[in-house]
C-alpha cells in the first residue's frame, strides 16, 4: 500500500526547478556581443563606402585638371598616386605595407569574437574600414596587384596629401591609445589598476562614509 501523500509512481521529492536560463551560457555571451559586432562592419561599411566613392570622383574629375584650392588655400584637392602607407610613408615598400593591411584587417576580424565595447567596435570599425579602402587600391589599381599605388587627394597646409582611408585609421589610432590608457578592454571591462581617478575618489568616499556610519553604530551601542 503506497504511504499516505506519495504518489504512487513517485520516487521521491522531485528536485528543485532551476528556473529558466540559458541552455549553453557561450551562446548567450555571443549574442551579447553581436550589437558591437554589428556597429563595428557598419562604420567599416560606411568609412569603406566614403573612400571608394571619393577616390573615383577625384580620379575621374581631377587627373587632368589642375588642383583645385578651396578655403583660401586652407584645402587642396587634387590627385597624387602614393606607392606608401598613410601620408605618403615608406614609398617603396608597397608590398610589405600591403601585407601589414591584410594582417590588420585579418585580426580586426578575429578579435571582433570576443568584443562588448561600444568604444572599441567604432574604433575597430574606423581601423577595419581604412585598412580596406586602402588595400582595395593596392590589390585592383596600377601598375600590378599588390603593388598598386594608393590614390591620395586631400592636401592641407603643412601637411603630406591624404585620402579619407587615411584619416580613419588615424582617427581610430588615436582613439584606440586613448581607450587603452583610460584602461577600457574589448570586453566592455576596465582595467582596475587603470581607473579613472574619479572612479578612484568616489569609492574612497563611499569607503570613507560606510567606515564613519559604522563607528557611529558602535558609538550608540557600546554600554556606559
Amino acid at each position: 500500500m503506497p504511504s499516505r501523500g506519495i504518489p504512487p509512481d513517485s520516487n521521491g521529492p522531485e528536485p528543485p526547478d532551476a528556473g529558466p536560463g540559458p541552455a549553453n551560457p557561450e551562446v548567450k555571451i555571443s549574442q551579447g556581443g553581436l550589437p558591437r559586432v554589428r556597429l563595428l562592419f557598419a562604420v567599416a561599411v560606411i568609412v569603406l563606402a566614403g573612400d571608394v566613392i571619393s577616390k573615383a570622383a577625384v580620379v575621374a574629375t581631377l587627373s587632368s585638371h589642375a588642383p583645385v584650392r578651396l578655403l583660401g588655400g586652407l584645402l587642396t584637392l587634387r590627385v597624387l598616386r602614393n606607392s606608401g602607407a598613410a601620408f605618403s610613408i615608406g614609398t617603396s615598400m608597397t608590398i610589405a605595407f600591403t601585407a601589414i593591411a591584410v594582417g590588420v584587417i585579418g585580426y580586426i576580424l578575429r578579435t571582433a569574437r570576443r568584443l562588448r565595447s561600444l568604444p572599441w567596435a567604432i574604433v575597430l570599425g574606423l581601423l577595419l574600414g581604412g585598412a580596406t579602402g586602402n588595400l582595395l587600391d593596392r590589390l585592383f589599381r596600377s601598375p600590378a596587384p599588390l603593388r598598386g599605388y594608393v590614390v591620395d587627394w586631400i592636401e592641407l597646409p603643412h601637411w603630406p596629401v591624404f585620402n579619407l582611408a587615411d584619416s580613419a585609421i588615424v582617427c581610430g589610432g588615436i582613439l584606440a591609445v586613448l581607450l587603452a590608457a583610460r584602461g577600457l578592454r574589448l570586453d566592455g571591462t576596465r582595467d582596475q589598476a587603470r581607473r579613472p581617478a574619479e572612479d578612484r575618489l568616489g569609492h574612497d568616499q563611499a569607503d570613507g562614509l560606510r567606515t564613519d556610519r559604522e563607528a557611529g553604530r558602535g558609538a550608540v551601542d557600546k554600554p556606559e
